[in-house]
């Protein structure tokens, strides 16, 4: 099924390849079946383009942090931080600093 979904995300992207929900599904789709250095490269394709899409900043530093990049996972949780204070997003602040907290 994941392969099935994989495609169908990409299929969808070729005709609108800057779309944020569609870039961010196909990341996690990756970061889901392991594929870590391609769901970090979506991951930062997406907030390159959308910096203030908040929900990104978490599962990449996750994606980071299962590669074993603690140092990129604090920095990607870190500007998550500052765009969810400054978006006044609650909930995403209070996730992303709970998961900086654990990195250290």
């Amino acid at each position: 099924m994941t392969a099935n979904r994989l495609e169908i995300i990409q299929q969808m992207l070729a005709q609108k390849p800057n779309d944020t929900f569609l870039l961010y599904g196909l990341a996690n789709e990756y970061k889901n079946t392991g594929d870590l250095p391609r769901a970090i490269e979506i991951y930062n394709q997406l907030l390159e383009g959308n910096p203030d899409y908040v929900a990104a900043y978490y599962h990449c530093g996750q994606a980071q942090e299962k590669a074993g990049n603690e140092e990129a996972a604090a920095a990607v949780y870190d500007k998550g931080i500052a765009v969810a204070r400054r978006l006044g997003d609650a909930h995403a602040l209070s996730e992303l600093q709970a998961a900086r907290d654990i990195l250290g």
